[in-house]
């Protein structure tokens, strides 16, 4: 398990946000970052990457110690999804195994939410990017119903904490807090192992 890859991307991330880039400089530089680190399939330990059968699991990896950033492995069973759903802080998603399908949706004139653009697929190694300043607002599920699927997130705050809301047909929100599915985390500053 080479757990040093994604402490490394810990540091990076943290690196970059301490540089206080503006929004566009975060999402543009940890696009690049999270693309590195997914396009290696080393580094995820097996209790973080287990499927539940009854819905997608939120497993937190790590969360910044002045809730800056958080960073998830979700792990979608066959055929699961998320409901369509906003985050509120910017947002990097790159797919680590299988694939996904987003769908971004935008608020028209009448105020109804609708499907913004085509569906688009995420391979592994591909990253996309949300925020309310560029879009925020999707639906995610796992592009196969007989294999699971392993997407990481980066968020820009504890995403398990923040206040965010899912949406019905009618584009009426409804909030909720996500948590998270782990009590533990992987340790990655144990670095005795790496020796």
């Amino acid at each position: 398990m080479n757990l040093p890859r994604l402490r490394t991307f810990v540091s990076d991330i943290a690196a970059l946000l301490d540089a206080n880039a503006a929004e566009a400089q975060v999402l543009e530089a940890g696009k690049t970052l999270l693309a590195d680190l997914v396009a290696h399939d080393d580094w995820l330990p097996d209790a973080f990457a287990q499927s539940n059968p009854e819905r997608y699991s939120q497993h937190l990896l790590h969360c910044d110690s002045r809730q800056r950033f958080s960073i998830v492995s979700f792990v979608w069973g066959p055929g699961q999804q998320t409901p369509v759903h906003d985050h509120t802080v910017w947002g990097l998603v790159g797919v680590l195994r299988g694939a996904e399908i987003s769908q971004a949706f935008e608020r028209g004139p009448d105020g109804l939410l609708a499907p913004h653009g085509p569906p688009h697929r995420l391979e592994p190694g591909e990253v996309e990017t949300v925020s309310p300043t560029i879009g925020d607002i999707h639906q995610v599920s796992n592009a196969f119903d007989d294999r699971d699927s392993v997407s990481i997130h980066v968020y820009g705050a504890n995403i398990g904490a923040v206040r965010r809301s899912t949406y019905d047909a009618e584009g009426r929100p409804k909030p909720f807090i996500s948590g998270y599915s782990n009590s533990v985390l992987p340790n990655l500053w144990d670095a005795s192992k790496s020796l």
